[in-house]
């Protein structure tokens, strides 16, 4: 197998992108990214940051872009999981990412970086690691006109992203009654 198969292998599951230290934990030397790069098979998207050139476009690129430049440890925040997985109405101006340390690395525009909660679970949806849907709804009380964070509960229990359970423990921590 070449570099660029063993690339493609780690990137076709994180929405065709690999960065520098994943690439080093495979054993491909930083130089062949750059090589790559060069001819035309990977994109620098940013510091460290690399996307294959030909690749599926997803509704989910922006978002996991944004969390890949951010660095080891970010993850999707508040309105930004909830605007990923089509839950809501959202803000589509900003992309919330919240990271547990301090990233010096520029941003695209519109990237709003966040300190995390280390006590927050991390989950993964559509490739792009972010806070929970329960999560995120709390965190988007700021941010969110408290119906569309109903909708949004409401269309996240539909679509199996929350249990009962969660539901019955955020309504209760929301004060929403439902009808």
């Amino acid at each position: 197998m070449t570099y660029y198969d063993d690339i493609y292998e780690i990137a076709v599951d994180q929405n065709y992108m690999i960065t520098a230290r994943e690439a080093k934990a495979a054993g491909i030397p930083g130089i062949e990214l750059a090589k790559l790069s060069q001819r035309g098979k990977l994109e620098n998207l940013g510091y460290g940051v690399y996307r294959l050139t030909r690749y599926v476009p997803s509704e989910a690129d922006p978002y996991a872009v944004a969390v890949a430049l951010a660095g080891p440890g970010a993850r999707l925040h508040g309105e930004s999981v909830i605007a990923m997985l089509g839950l809501a109405p959202t803000n589509p101006a900003f992309i919330y990412v919240e990271s547990p340390r301090r990233v010096r690395r520029k941003l695209e525009d519109g990237v709003v970086l966040k300190k995390a909660n280390a006590d927050e679970p991390i989950t993964t949806y559509m490739g792009v690691p972010s806070q929970t849907v329960k999560h995120a709804i709390l965190s988007a009380r700021k941010t969110m006109m408290d119906d569309r964070l109903r909708e949004a509960a409401s269309a996240a229990r539909d679509e199996g992203y929350l249990t009962r359970r969660e539901l019955a423990d955020l309504s209760k921590e929301m004060s929403w009654t439902w009808r």
